[in-house]
Parts: C-alpha cells; sequence; structure tokens
C-alpha cells in the first residue's frame, strides 16, 4: 500500500524537513509523529534501535518542537567518558575534589538548567551515576563532587542506548527503577533493512551531496544496485550506507553504478543479504527462483541419463548386456512454504553384468564406478557452463538459467568460480 504523506500532521512533514530526515517508511515516520507529540508534554523519553540508525535526530526533535527550545540543548555520548570522571561532566565538581580538580565546574545539568539534556548511550553508565541520575529525574536535585551541597536544576532527559534495556536490567547492569523513569515514553527507530525504499532514497541524497561538496560528478545507480541496496543486511545501518556511497562516489564519479561495482565496496565479511520489509510488487520472490533453478538442474540430470542410456545400447552387446541405472529423488523441488527442504539423492547403480557367452572385459572387471555428483556440485557445474556458452556475461547467463543476477552473482561467490 503506497504511503500518503498528507494523511500525517503538518507537524511530522515540518519535523523531516527541518532536520534533513529522509525516508518515508511508516516505521520511520511513526517516531517522528511520536516524538513531535510527546514534546510539548515534559516527560522522559527514551529512544531504542540498532547502532546507526539515526537516534540522534530525535531529541532535537523533541527539543526543537517543546517550550524549551529557546533554552540550551546538550548531548552527551555516556559511553565516551571514563568512569571516573562520569559524575564530574554530568554533575561538575569542587575544587579539589580529586586530583586536577583546580577549579570548581559546572557540570551538564548545571549548564543545561531549563533546557534539554541527551544522553546517548545511556545503558554504558556505571551504576554509582545511575543512582545519582534516578535522583535528578525523581526531584530535580544532584550533587557535585567534593559538594555536601544540594543543588537544583530543572532539565528534560532524553536518552538514547542500542541495548536491550530489558536484559540489561535482567543481569544487573541497570537499574530497573531508572529504566522505568526514562522510559516514560519510549519511541523506537526501526533498522535500515526494514525500511524498504527509503535505502534507494538516502543512496542517491548521500551521492548527491557528496558530490555537491566536493564539485564532482555524481553517480547513479542502475536496476542490479538498487536491488543489492535494498537486499543487503546493512548491519551498520545509515551509517554504513553513508559510508559506502560516499565511496562509491569518489571512486566512480561521473558513472552509472551496477551490482558488481557496488559490492566491491561493501566489506565481504559482512556480505550477508535479507528481504528488506517492502510492499506490493517491490516484494521479491527467492523461493520462485530456487524452485527454478533446482527444477532446471534436474531436467539436465535426467537428459544426461537418457543420453548414457542410449550410448550404452549404441556400445553393442558383446561388451555389455545391461547397464541398470536408477535414481530415487524425494522433495526435489522444494515447496514454496518451505525454506529449508532436503533434497536427498539415492546413490547411481551401475551393474555390469557377463556377456551370455561367457566372455568378460578386462576392462570392466577392473573399472570402479565413481561416486555420484552432490547437488552443489551438478548446480555449480550448471552455472560454470551457462558462463562459458554465454561469454562470462553473467546478464545474459541468469537469463538463460532464469534466475536473477542477484542470485547468480551470490551463487558464483558462494561455489568460487572463475
Amino acid at each position: 500500500m503506497e504511503l500518503n504523506l498528507q494523511d500525517y500532521p503538518q507537524e511530522v512533514i515540518q519535523a523531516k524537513q527541518r532536520f534533513g530526515i529522509v525516508g518515508n517508511s511508516p516505521g520511520l515516520l511513526a517516531a517522528v509523529q511520536r516524538a513531535v507529540q510527546v514534546a510539548p508534554i515534559d516527560l522522559s523519553v527514551l529512544i531504542t534501535g540498532e547502532s546507526g540508525t539515526g537516534k540522534e535526530f530525535f531529541p532535537k526533535i523533541i527539543h526543537g518542537f517543546s517550550s524549551r527550545k529557546h533554552s540550551k540543548y546538550i548531548a552527551v555520548n555516556c559511553g565516551a567518558i571514563p568512569e571516573g570522571t562520569i559524575d564530574s561532566e554530568l554533575f561538575g565538581h569542587e575544587k579539589g575534589a580529586f586530583t586536577g580538580a583546580v577549579s570548581s565546574r559546572k557540570g551538564y545539568f548545571e549548564e543545561a538548567d531549563g533546557g534539554t539534556i541527551f544522553l546517548d548511550e545511556v545503558a554504558e553508565l556505571p551504576l554509582t551515576t545511575q543512582a545519582r541520575l534516578l535522583r535528578v529525574l525523581e526531584s530535580g536535585e544532584f550533587i557535585k563532587v567534593g559538594s555536601s551541597t544540594v543543588q537544583r536544576s530543572n532539565v528534560r532527559i532524553v536518552a538514547a542506548t542500542n541495548v536491550d534495556m530489558a536484559k540489561a536490567v535482567a543481569e544487573g547492569r541497570f537499574r530497573e527503577d531508572l529504566y522505568y523513569r526514562l522510559s516514560t515514553v519510549s519511541i523506537h527507530i526501526p533498522p535500515l533493512r526494514d525500511r524498504g525504499n527509503d535505502i534507494v532514497l538516502l543512496a542517491r541524497k548521500f551521492a548527491a551531496d557528496f558530490a555537491e561538496r566536493y564539485s564532482m560528478p555524481s553517480v547513479s545507480f542502475d536496476d542490479s544496485a538498487r536491488s543489492l541496496l535494498l537486499h543487503y543486511r546493512w548491519p551498520g545501518n545509515v551509517r554504513q550506507l553513508k559510508n559506502v556511497i560516499e565511496q562509491v562516489a569518489l571512486f566512480d564519479a561521473g558513472n552509472s553504478v551496477g551490482s558488481d561495482a557496488l559490492e566491491s565496496y561493501i566489506p565481504q565479511a559482512s556480505m550477508s543479504y535479507a528481504p528488506t520489509v517492502t510492499t506490493g510488487d517491490q516484494m521479491h520472490n527467492y523461493t520462485s527462483e530456487r524452485d527454478a533453478l533446482f527444477s532446471m538442474i534436474f531436467r539436465l540430470q535426467k537428459q544426461i541419463e537418457v543420453l548414457n542410456a542410449r550410448l550404452d545400447e549404441m556400445s553393442g552387446g558383446n561388451m555389455v548386456n545391461e547397464v541398470s541405472v536408477y535414481r530415487s529423488v524425494e522433495n526435489v523441488v522444494p515447496s514454496s512454504e518451505t525454506t529449508r527442504s532436503i533434497v536427498k539423492f539415492q546413490p547411481f547403480a551401475s551393474s555390469l553384468r557377463r556377456a551370455e557367452d561367457g566372455a568378460e572385459c578386462a576392462d570392466v572387471s577392473n573399472a570402479s564406478v565413481a561416486a555420484p555428483a552432490t547437488l552443489e556440485d551438478t548446480e555449480k557445474e550448471t552455472i560454470r557452463r551457462a558462463l562459458e556458452r554465454n561469454g562470462g556475461r553473467r546478464k545474459a547467463a541468469a537469463r538463460e538459467l532464469n534466475i536473477s543476477e542477484r542470485t547468480l552473482y551470490r551463487k558464483i561467490k558462494e561455489y568460487g568460480i572463475e
């Protein structure tokens, strides 16, 4: 179903434009709408999602659409501050509180009084700091390191994490009471692989931005490259996509990039694929491709058997009277409902009997029957021959095999076909 932006409040569209958020996937728009709705209400918000999904944009939306928008907004990366100094950074310290404290210093909570503090990677906070943070959330009070004076701060806290907080609480790494105070309202940011065509939109934007920034000709992506973009898992999410596209924009400036070129920029260690969440005609059917490939392989094997039988008949009866070949195949073509079908082969059996006149062929007496080819061997050989027939042109070979180019590329890599 096609998404209509007019179904969303005007504030959602404004937030996207104001903070440079690219994409129209339902999960992303729902997160933006939730941030806009909670912004005027002074509640703590916990933003969850995988690393690299763009969680840092949403505290800015919440601050920008709140009554605190004219006050300070401070972002703190809790995972980047050493455990020994995190309390001083957040709450400040008095002169002489510890070695190196040559003067008093205000902490972020004092600096941001009346505004918003964004605590990124909040799950990395030490337990002692978590207790101090809980007190600020409950009463607005804190104490500087090395001081006994209670101070107050009117600060709204927005936190973010890529950690499973329920698991962290169960393992004792995060206070349960603090978790509930932080997550008064929760906003989940979907991973890039679940955002469908947003991936292509982001890729085009990153390529255009790079070309404009460095006055270079822009790149374009053909259908095979767009297919790879949509079906690659993107474990690093938007951050990884930007990194890859900027490399492409640099080294392939002005070119039309295909999947072969694009794959060379993606780390081989993370070359895992998964269909993205798409709608309508965008959904890709891998089962049908697999079924077609298996069906073609088995037809070729059957033709080879028939040809071998005819050659045996033509060889005459004086050397071999009978060649008995049988094969039983179970679950030849995987069903569309089963993603892991088991293809079983019974071995080829050939019996060579003596001629009726008692003559025996010496060559046959010493012959050994070769082990049957596996499904992988047959599939590899079929793909190799298709490539040879088409002069190494993968697109033509994929068309002959009745599979997509991407599936053919994956099989070539899997079998190490030159």
